[in-house]
């Protein structure tokens, strides 16, 4: 479960690089934003070495991408678009789905034949 931990924390990371990527004018915003990155990053490759890569990846992209929109919106003002927010929740649910189905060894749980 630890790992899983560090995805949710890399993602959280990943939308605070997204984030400084559109908006970093000064030195320090830039800095913030390389060091986002590394952390972002090095917390996949992290829980890559236990979980399967894909799903973990997947995992990160999804919540980072959910989160950016959410940010989007509280932080920035972002128009609420009543199907951006659906398909959001759509994307969460296959999130979900994925860990759902994932175990710690890194082995795929496949109900039904393979």
């Amino acid at each position: 479960m630890k790992d899983w931990w560090k995805i949710i924390v890399a993602a959280i990371f990943e939308v605070g690089w997204v984030i400084g990527l559109k908006h970093a004018d000064g030195v320090l915003e830039w800095l913030g934003t390389a060091a986002a990155i590394y952390v972002s990053f090095y917390l996949l490759i992290v829980a890559g070495r236990t979980l399967p890569v894909g799903t973990a990846y997947a995992v990160f992209v999804g919540l980072g991408a959910a989160g950016t929109v959410i940010a989007e919106i509280i932080l920035f003002g972002a128009q609420v678009n009543p199907a951006k927010l659906a398909l959001i929740a759509v994307l969460l649910a296959g999130v979900i789905g994925l860990k759902l189905v994932t175990d710690e060894g890194g082995d795929e749980e496949w109900h039904g034949s393979h």
